[in-house]
């Protein structure tokens, strides 16, 4: 495999990191939202936020490590 395909693809594989920075500026935005609505419940509403967060966070992590596989 030709290094320049490896580098191309690797940079391919990247694209799926702004996916994640837009789902996570989402769900922050809609927590605000949430918060702003109805005070009572932030505390639910933040460890919601949270764990979609993480889980979103997560793909980002694995995108990273299927780029670090198509490099070496």
């Amino acid at each position: 495999m030709l290094p320049e395909y490896k580098v191309l693809g690797a940079g391919i594989a990247t694209t799926g990191l702004s996916g994640v920075g837009i789902g996570i500026g989402n769900i922050f935005s809609s927590l605000l939202n949430a918060t702003a609505m109805n005070p009572g419940t932030a505390k639910q509403c933040f460890s919601y936020a949270i764990l979609g967060f993480a889980l979103t966070e997560a793909i980002a992590l694995f995108t990273i490590m299927i780029v670090f596989l198509i490099l070496y």
